[in-house]
Formats: structure tokens, C-alpha cells, sequence
């Protein structure tokens, strides 16, 4: 494959056939970290391995925990109930569930910890996590309000109580969460208000928690008290990753095919399986779209509304402005490369001017991805249907789902590069 471009053909039949989405990577991330602080050897099954999960499994090998990988879906971790100091700064990529998780997590090691990563995390905001943590009388230091953070550690996580404003990332709760049962005494954490981006995750970290032996109290809607248990190994299995199930169920209502993912979207207990519903009514999808408690199917939905039979307009996606790349900025370029007025920006709102006789046209358009992988993946979707899609840059899409373009292969889709 070109490392630089992907040319997608438009699909000549219905894509049917079986493809396994890899694991969740959220909560692949979320486990990982849990084992690591754990005291014992933990068995993670279902997970993927990608640039998120390499970054987040190297930090922790870092801080003296052992990472094994007995197959491509397993990690086996080993722990001592505490990370010690690395030697050098923890490069995260632009991996924002490790970035937040690590940086919180590194409070409770003994030393100094410089959280880092590449260009396009150096512009992704922390702020609001570091100063949490700073309230939490944590020596943690962000100058430009991004990453690099320095996190100067005194062995355990810090005391008291601490509201934070999630309005940015549900990251920085689960980041607080997951370090809080390392602090001597119990810790109450509090949102600012009760506005959060796609709370479900906070769900998932919950769960995660619990099943490494954290105990947490929800006080109300926007309260929790987290008790000071550590964590304790276990043995864990995680789903398939529901962003990634959204690419395919999206492309099997664009071909009228018939795909099996191996697990019904009610199964699934992340947030972005929610975009199955709306996905399931096209070419009748709802005028309005709230993604805020779906934000990583928001690409894939707003390159199906191209083809709707009615414009859609998405709202609650301000937090999409600083993902990987601006992605309501770079959703809207990429439409309008394709077609001039396709898409529009109103405030944070996208509108995407739906026209479904696009399909079987040649429209030829070079997709500038902005190393996104959600944006590399959602635009192979418009591929299927209009000639001379081309995707930049195409192997950013090993950020979380490496086997992408050879799932769409074994379902027929061809390429040109």
C-alpha cells in the first residue's frame, strides 16, 4: 500500500460477508492502566493492539510494569500496585485516553514524570486536568495548557475533594477516577455543572474499575467518592471497539449489503454504538443529530448524511474541534472537496447539505485526513459510492484499527494508490 495515498473504487455489489471489528480501544486503554497499577498478573483478552495501545503499554513498561503479549488480541500484565519513576519522558503520540490517564496516574509515583507526545498532542488541551490535579495538592505543571506535563510525585495520588469542568473531555473524570483509589483516604470528585462530553465513558470506567476491586460511590449525577482500595489483578475481556463497528454498519446500508460484525449493536456497552439507530434509518436519518454522547461516529454519520435524502445539522459536537485533528473542520473541507456547499460550518454546528444522486457520479477529491484516523476511515465510506475519493495519508488508520483497509478488501472493496 502507498503510505501516502489510497484511491477507494466505488463498490460494484452489496458488501456482505463477516468482519471482527479489533477491541475497544477505550477500554483497552482503561485496562491497561488498571492492571498496571494492580497488584498481580492480569489477563486481558479481545484488545487491540494499535499505535494507542503500543503507546499506553510501553509507558507502563517504562514505569516498571510487565507487558507480555502472548497473541495479537492478549496482554498479560504484572504489577506491583504502584509505577515507579521513568527514566526518560513518556512519549504518548498523539494518544489521548493514555496522555490524560498516564497524567493523572503519575501522581502517585515517587519522582518526577514528563508526560509527552507528538505535534498533534502538544495542541490538544489538558488544562482543566492539570489544574484539577494541582487543587488535589499535586505538583503537576502544564506551561501552554497542553501537553508536555510534568508531574512531580510523592508516592501517592492526592487528597481532599476536587470539581473539575469536563466540558472539554469525559478524559479528564476517568483520569481522576481511575488514579483516585491510590490516594491515602478518600477522594470526592465533583463536575462543574453537570455538562460532560459523552458520559458514557464515564460509565465504562466505572465498570472498569470495579472489576479491578475499586470501590466508587456516585453521590449524585455529577458526584462520585472514590475509596482508597488500590487496585487488585484480574482477568478481562474486551468488546470489539463500537467507533469501529460504525464504519462498517455505514457501509452496509451504502452497498444494501449484509455484514456480520460477530456482536449486535445492543450488546454493546460503549456510547458510539447509539450511532446504530441513526445509521439504521438512512436514507432517512433525523434532520437534527445531538453527537455529544457519540463523538468518535460523528465522521462516520456526517459522511452518510452526504447521501441522505434530507440535509442534516449536528450539534453538540464543540469537543470534535479538539480531537486528533479539528474534526468538524476537517469533516467540512473534505465534503466540500468533494462538492462545493456539501457542508457547512454554523458556529460548532456541521450542516451537511445531503444529496443522494452523488452516488454513482465521479467527483474526484484528495481527502486531507490531518494524520485523523476517524477521518481517514469515515471518507473510505464516500469511496464506495463516487469515484476518485483519494485518502491521504491512509495508514494513519493504525491509530486504532491497523486491519482496516484489508477488512474492506475481504468484503470486496478495491483500491488504486
Amino acid at each position: 500500500m502507498n503510505p501516502d495515498r489510497l484511491t477507494v473504487i466505488p463498490a460494484d455489489h452489496a458488501l456482505e460477508g463477516r468482519v471482527r471489528p479489533p477491541g475497544s480501544k477505550s477500554i483497552t486503554n482503561r485496562v491497561l492502566l488498571l492492571a498496571g497499577l494492580s497488584k498481580g498478573v492480569s489477563r486481558l483478552t479481545g484488545a487491540l493492539k494499535s499505535d494507542d495501545t503500543r503507546h499506553m503499554a510501553n509507558a507502563l513498561k517504562a514505569m516498571g510494569v510487565s507487558v507480555e503479549e502472548p497473541d495479537e488480541t492478549t496482554f498479560v500484565v504484572t504489577g506491583t500496585g504502584r509505577l515507579e519513576a521513568p527514566h526518560e519522558p513518556l512519549f504518548l503520540g498523539n494518544a489521548g485516553t493514555a496522555t490524560r490517564f498516564l497524567t493523572a496516574a503519575a501522581a502517585s509515583v515517587d519522582g518526577t514524570v514528563i508526560v509527552d507526545g507528538d505535534a498533534h498532542m502538544r495542541k490538544r488541551p489538558i488544562g482543566p486536568l492539570v489544574n484539577a490535579l494541582r487543587r488535589l495538592g499535586i505538583d503537576a505543571h502544564a506551561p501552554t495548557g497542553c501537553p508536555p506535563v510534568t508531574i512531580n510525585g510523592k508516592g501517592a495520588f492526592g487528597t481532599g475533594g476536587v470539581e473539575i469542568d469536563a466540558g472539554l473531555s469525559s478524559q479528564y473524570v476517568s483520569a481522576l477516577l481511575m488514579a483516585a483509589p491510590l490516594a491515602p483516604e478518600p477522594v470526592t470528585i465533583a463536575l462543574t455543572g453537570t455538562e460532560i462530553g459523552a458520559r458514557g465513558y464515564i460509565a465504562l470506567t466505572l465498570d472498569a474499575m470495579r472489576a479491578f476491586g475499586a470501590k466508587v460511590d456516585q453521590i449524585d449525577d455529577a458526584t462520585w467518592e472514590v475509596q482508597p482500595t488500590g487496585y487488585q489483578a484480574a482477568d478481562f475481556h474486551i468488546e470489539p471497539d463500537a467507533s469501529a463497528a460504525t464504519y462498517l454498519w455505514a457501509a452496509e446500508k451504502l452497498t444494501g449489503g449484509r455484514i456480520d460484525i460477530g456482536t449486535p449493536a445492543e450488546k454493546f456497552t460503549q456510547p458510539d454504538a447509539k450511532a446504530y439507530n441513526v445509521i439504521a434509518a438512512f436514507p432517512h436519518m433525523p434532520a437534527e443529530i445531538d453527537g455529544s454522547q457519540m463523538q468518535d461516529a460523528v465522521p462516520t454519520l456526517a459522511v452518510l448524511a452526504a447521501f441522505n435524502e434530507t440535509p442534516v445539522r449536528f450539534t453538540g459536537i464543540e469537543n470534535l474541534r479538539v480531537k486528533e485533528c479539528d474534526r468538524t473542520r476537517a469533516l467540512s473541507l473534505g465534503l466540500n472537496n468533494i462538492r462545493e456547499g456539501l457542508a457547512e460550518e454554523d458556529g460548532d454546528d456541521l450542516i451537511v447539505h445531503a444529496d443522494p444522486v452523488l452516488a454513482g457520479q465521479r467527483l474526484p477529491a484528495e481527502i486531507d485526513t490531518f494524520a485523523d484516523h476517524r477521518i481517514a476511515m469515515s471518507f473510505a465510506l464516500a469511496g464506495l459510492k463516487i469515484a476518485g475519493i483519494t485518502i491521504l495519508d491512509p495508514l494513519c488508520v493504525g491509530k486504532t484499527y491497523p486491519g482496516y483497509w484489508d477488512a474492506l478488501a475481504s468484503l470486496g472493496v478495491k483500491y488504486a494508490t
